[in-house]
C-alpha cells in the first residue's frame, strides 16, 4: 500500500509524557497513520500490549501494515474512541498504563479531496471520520436552519461573522444545493467583509472547523472518552492529550483541573477521611512544539499537549 505523507505531532514529547513501561498496556485512541503507535509498540516487551482506535478503514489498513512490521502485540479496534471503555472491557481490559489522544485530523484525511475535510481541495462536502455515519457536511450545510448554522459556526468555529456566513449559506442553497468544498468556500468569501478577507488565515478555516466538529460530535465525544480513560488508569498511569484548537484545549484543561483538586465545601477545618486527590498534573504549563518541529510540519503550529497522572 502506498503510504500517504503523515507527520506525528509532538512525537518525542508525547512518548516521553507516557513514561512507557515495557510490560504495560497502552491505548492510542486516535491511531491515524500510526506514527505515535509505532514508537509506543517498539518500546513494549512481549508482555506489553497496544490497542489502537480508529473509525477510518484507510487509517486502519495503513496502521496494520506499519505495526505488523514491529510486533504482533497490538490490536486495532474499529470504533469511535467514545466507546473505549466498553470495547476494552470486552477484551478483559479493566486497567491501562497510558492513553494517548492526538486530536488533529489525520494528514491523509485532509489531503484526500474526496473526504471533503479541507478548504484547500475541491471535493464533495463530507467530513465524516466514520464513513458509515449518516450525518455528513452536506447534510449540515443544506439542511440545518439558519439559526443552527449560526450557532455552530459561532460556538465551534469561534467566528464573529457567523450570522453573515449562515445567512449566505441559506440564501445560496435556495438556488441549488451546496455540494462541494470549493462551492462553500466561495459562499463564505462573498459573505465576509473585505477586512476579514485580508486576514492572515484562510477565510473558510473556522467554518470548516465548526462543521467538522458538528458532523463528528467531537466535543461531546471527547468529554466522555477523557472521563472514561481517567477512570481506567493504573496507579502511575498517564493520559496524554494533544489538542489543536482552543475549544478542545479548554475542555481538557477544565477536566484535568477538576480531577486534581478536592471538591469539598469551603471552610472545613480538616479533610474528611477517605477524601484525597487521585490525579496530578505532569506538566503545569502546556507543552508546545519546538521551533525545529514547526519548520518541518506547519500543521503542528496550533498543537498543545497536556498530561495527567493517576497517583
Amino acid at each position: 500500500m502506498e503510504e500517504l505523507k503523515h507527520f506525528s505531532v509532538l512525537l518525542n514529547e508525547s512518548i516521553e509524557g507516557l513514561n512507557i513501561k515495557r510490560d504495560g498496556i497502552y491505548v492510542d485512541c486516535t491511531l491515524g497513520g500510526a506514527g505515535h503507535s509505532s514508537v509506543i509498540l517498539s518500546k513494549l516487551s512481549k508482555n506489553g500490549f497496544l490497542y489502537g482506535f480508529d473509525q477510518d478503514q484507510l487509517a486502519i489498513d495503513i496502521a496494520t501494515e506499519k505495526l505488523s512490521k514491529i510486533s504482533k502485540n497490538f490490536e486495532i479496534i474499529k470504533s469511535n474512541f467514545r466507546y473505549l471503555k466498553s470495547e476494552l472491557n470486552l477484551r478483559g481490559i479493566e486497567k491501562v498504563d497510558g492513553f494517548l489522544f492526538d486530536l488533529g485530523v489525520s494528514s491523509f484525511q485532509l489531503d484526500l479531496p474526496e473526504r471533503g475535510f479541507s478548504y484547500r481541495f475541491d471535493g464533495r462536502l463530507d467530513m465524516r471520520m466514520n464513513q458509515d455515519s449518516d450525518l455528513d457536511a452536506y447534510t449540515v450545510v443544506n439542511n440545518y436552519s439558519e439559526g443552527e448554522l449560526k450557532r455552530i459556526i459561532y460556538e465551534y468555529g469561534e467566528d464573529k461573522y457567523a450570522p453573515l456566513i449562515a445567512r449566505a449559506i441559506v440564501k445560496a442553497r435556495k438556488e441549488k444545493p451546496i455540494e462541494t468544498t470549493f462551492e462553500l468556500v466561495e459562499i463564505i468569501k462573498k459573505a465576509l467583509p473585505a477586512s476579514a478577507l485580508r486576514g492572515s488565515g484562510h477565510p473558510a478555516k473556522q467554518t470548516f472547523q465548526a462543521i467538522r466538529i458538528e458532523v463528528n460530535q467531537e466535543l461531546e465525544v471527547l468529554k466522555e472518552a477523557l472521563l472514561d480513560a481517567l477512570s481506567m488508569l493504573n496507579s502511575k498511569g498517564r493520559l496524554v492529550v494533544i489538542t489543536f484548537h482552543s475549544l478542545e484545549d479548554r475542555l481538557v484543561k477544565k477536566i484535568f483541573k477538576e480531577k486534581c483538586i478536592l471538591n469539598l465545601p469551603k471552610g472545613l477545618p480538616f479533610i474528611p477521611e477517605g477524601y484525597e486527590v487521585e490525579y496530578e498534573l505532569v506538566n503545569s504549563k502546556v507543552i508546545l512544539p519546538t521551533e525545529e518541529e514547526l519548520k518541518v510540519n506547519n500543521r503542528s503550529h496550533s498543537a498543545k499537549m497536556r498530561i495527567i497522572q493517576k497517583k
